[in-house]
C-alpha cells in the first residue's frame, strides 16, 4: 500500500518541533514509525505533514534524578533500554523488553511512541502503569506532568493534546524491598498480548503486603489499573484468589484471537504467574 501524500520535514530541535506542530494543525509527529507508517500505508491515517524528531538527542537516553526516580527519554529505544544498567534493576523491564517486537523494532521503537500510540495490546503501558510513572508532556507554550494512571483513555487515546510531545518518562527509583516481573500470552504473529501483565509487589510486613500495583493489558479498551487484586493483596488474600479479580469492572475484549471467556481466564492465568514471579525476586 502507498500513503497519501503529505510533507515531511525534519526537525533541529524540540523546540522547532514544537513551533511546527503550533503552526500546522494537520501535522503529526514521527520518531521510530513503527506504529504510524503502517497506519499511513493502509491510509487509515492521513497526516498533511509528519515532523520527524527521530534524530533529536536531547530527548534520548536514561538518568537518575536528584530524588532517586529514572528518567527515560522520549526517544530511547527498547534496545538502548535493555543495554543500560540504571534500568536493570527493574524486573518487569528485564522481562518484557527483549520480547518486544523483533530486533528492527527494539532498534527502531521508542518508549515515547509506544505509549503516545497507546495501543490496547502493547506491552509498555502496563509496565509503566505498575511502576506507577509520570509522562512529562511538552507543548509550545507549556509543559504538563500526566500520571500513568490518567494517561490512558481509551483505544488509541490518550490525555495528550494537540501540539504536545512526550519529553521523558519518570520512574520511582528501585527499591530492596520490592520485587517486579512481567507475564504475557501473546498472538504469535503479530507479538502483540491477548493478556499481559505487570506486577510489583513488595513492603511485606508478617503476612501483609503493603505495596502491591498490577498493570493490564491486551484484555480492555486500554491498558489498565488492577485496582481489585491490588485491594486483595494487601487485604491479606492469597494470590490465587487475588488473581480472580483481574477483571473485575472491565469490559473484556472479545476478538478473532480470544473470545471474552478464554481471555478472562488468561488475564487471571498472568496475574497469577507475574505476583509469584515479582515475589520469588525478593528471596
Amino acid at each position: 500500500m502507498i500513503p497519501a501524500a503529505f510533507d515531511y520535514v525534519r526537525a533541529t530541535s524540540l523546540d522547532d518541533a514544537l513551533a511546527r506542530l503550533a503552526a500546522d494543525d494537520g501535522a503529526k509527529v514521527i520518531a521510530g514509525g513503527q506504529s504510524i507508517l503502517p497506519l499511513m500505508k493502509l491510509r487509515l491515517a492521513r497526516p498533511e505533514t509528519l515532523v520527524d524528531i527521530g534524530r533529536l538527542t536531547e530527548l534520548q537516553g536514561v538518568r537518575r534524578l536528584p530524588d532517586g526516580r529514572v528518567a527515560v527519554g522520549a526517544l530511547t529505544t527498547y534496545a538502548a533500554m535493555i543495554a543500560d544498567p540504571i534500568l536493570g534493576h527493574y524486573g518487569l523491564l528485564r522481562d518484557a523488553l527483549p520480547n518486544i517486537g523483533d530486533t528492527q523494532v527494539r532498534n527502531r521503537g521508542t518508549i515515547g511512541g509506544a505509549i503516545a500510540h497507546a495501543d490496547p495490546a502493547s506491552d509498555m503501558p502496563a509496565i509503566l502503569l505498575a511502576l506507577d510513572a509520570e509522562v512529562v508532556a511538552r507543548s509550545a507554550t507549556a509543559e504538563r506532568t500526566i500520571p500513568i494512571t490518567s494517561f490512558f483513555e481509551g483505544a488509541f487515546d490518550s490525555a495528550l493534546r494537540p501540539g504536545e510531545i512526550i519529553t521523558e518518562i519518570r520512574l520511582p527509583g528501585g527499591r530492596d524491598d520490592v520485587g517486579s516481573a512481567y507475564s504475557a500470552i501473546e498472538q504469535p504473529a503479530s507479538g502483540y498480548s491477548i493478556a499481559g501483565v505487570a506486577a510489583v509487589i513488595g513492603a511485606r510486613s508478617g503476612d501483609r503486603w503493603g505495596l502491591c500495583a498490577v498493570g493490564v493489558t491486551g484484555v480492555g479498551e486500554h491498558p489498565y489499573r488492577a485496582t481489585a487484586v491490588e485491594q486483595a493483596i494487601r487485604g491479606g488474600a492469597s494470590v490465587a484468589d487475588a488473581a480472580t479479580h483481574a477483571t473485575d469492572g472491565i469490559t473484556v475484549a472479545s476478538d478473532i484471537h480470544a473470545d471474552r471467556e478464554y481471555r478472562t481466564h488468561v488475564a487471571a492465568v498472568q496475574v497469577r504467574r507475574a505476583l509469584e514471579a515479582a515475589a520469588a525476586r525478593l528471596g
